[in-house]
């Protein structure tokens, strides 16, 4: 029986959106900080992950839950 080798596509996923990789010498994250120009509230983003589905290893960026406005604290 021989070993087959395969490689694992990796997915990036924020708000219901797919991301493309921009490249397997790219952290997840630092595939965040790529991300954060276009969407800005990811650069407080959390990555989780990668949840395995078959060949494909995806990332989700997940936004940190803070206190806005007036009565947040410092």
């Amino acid at each position: 029986m021989a070993l087959e080798v395969k490689k694992l596509t990796r997915e990036f996923s924020y708000n219901g959106m797919t991301l493309m990789d921009p490249g397997p010498q790219f952290t997840p994250q630092q595939v965040r900080d790529v991300y954060s120009a276009q969407y800005p509230e990811l650069t407080t983003a959390a990555v989780d992950g990668p949840e395995h589905k078959g060949e494909v290893a995806r990332y989700t960026f997940v936004r940190a839950a803070g206190a806005k406005g007036a009565h947040a604290q410092i």
